[in-house]
């Protein structure tokens, strides 16, 4: 009986969210195109708060984000960082090109101002590192994971410093940021975790039927530019987000 309860949990859960998807699809398509920048911002963050309420995500956001224009830089975790980060504090974002073509999710990514870079090209680094820092000179805030990838979420890929040089041209403030994700049993839950050979699909289903789940978005200190070194700074962030993450696992978080 236990189990069944908790797969009609999920289905339950699942239908909230597609009734959310259709709640967007209509505000997207019908009031976004008469929308300021800022006011599409706040629909971003609503609906991403509502979509994660719907999954059964409970989102603790720790720490402040810094003012002006900033380069934040967050590890991976899974398809939900985005939605995560953009409930906690709605910025835009710079997102490998293949989630545009994702359901709902490249959506409301792209209407949040998102910029899509194809991983697979290297020349395509250097024309997004221009748009990133065209962007941040107007003052906006982007963010990026520069790992590149998603991880199991027990530690911190390497860094890619590429799309840092953006804030060492611009001299902008850097904030790292570390995304968690724990359940009633773990400091960290392996039920977000999009990893492998799993499909979105799976991966909904695994966060529907998690028991507890929150998504911890720790906004951590600024580094304030300018900054000398790209890779050094890589070297930095990774680190700053790396003991962060060892505390959060300790219980020191």
């Amino acid at each position: 009986m236990k189990a069944l309860a908790g797969k009609l949990r999920a289905v339950y859960r699942l239908v909230c969210f597609a009734g959310v998807t259709v709640q967007i699809s209509v505000v997207f398509s019908l009031v976004f195109p008469f929308l300021k920048e800022a006011s599409r911002m706040r629909w971003v963050g609503y609906f991403s708060g509502r979509l994660l309420a719907a999954l059964g995500l409970v989102v603790q956001a720790r720490g402040s984000m810094g003012m002006g224009s900033t380069l934040l830089v967050a590890n991976h975790v899974s398809w939900l960082d985005i939605l995560a980060i953009n409930a906690a504090r709605p910025v835009r974002f710079v997102s490998k090109a293949d989630v545009r073509h994702w359901p709902l999710v490249g959506w409301i990514v792209a209407c949040g101002g998102t910029l899509f870079i194809e991983r697979e090209r290297r020349s395509d680094a250097m024309r997004v590192v221009h748009q990133v820092a065209a962007a941040l000179q107007t003052g906006s805030q982007i963010a990026i994971f520069p790992e590149g990838t998603t991880s199991d979420g027990r530690g911190v890929l390497p860094f890619h410093a590429s799309l840092l040089q953006s804030a060492v041209a611009t001299s902008v403030d850097v904030q790292p940021i570390l995304m968690r994700y724990s359940d009633r049993t773990s400091p960290i839950s392996d039920a977000a975790n999009y990893v492998g050979d799993t499909s979105l699909a799976q991966s909904m289903w695994l966060i529907a039927n998690a028991s507890g789940l929150t998504v911890h978005v720790s906004f951590l200190p600024v580094t304030v530019g300018p900054h000398p070194d790209r890779r050094m700074l890589a070297d930095q962030l990774r680190s700053t987000i790396e003991t962060e993450l060892g505390a959060a696992q300790s219980g020191l978080h």
